[in-house]
């Protein structure tokens, strides 16, 4: 991802960010360091954690890094 543009906001709890008019970022909680958020997204899209979309990207053979 180094050079690629990345937009940085910050959101207090309750608060969300909509992606695409499809998907919606929400701010369950903060404990400590942190944050506890709630991802709704149509059944078509795919939601992982970035180890997990690594993983699935080595079994497919397609380079993960490539891809973000």
């Amino acid at each position: 991802m180094e050079g690629t543009p990345v937009l940085v906001l910050s959101r207090n709890i309750g608060e969300e960010i909509i992606i695409d008019g499809r998907i919606r970022i929400s701010i369950i909680g903060l404990k400590g360091d942190r944050v506890k958020i709630g991802i709704t997204a149509p059944p078509e899209v795919p939601v992982d954690r970035a180890e997990i979309h690594k993983k699935r990207q080595e079994w497919s053979g397609v380079d993960a890094d490539a891809i973000i």
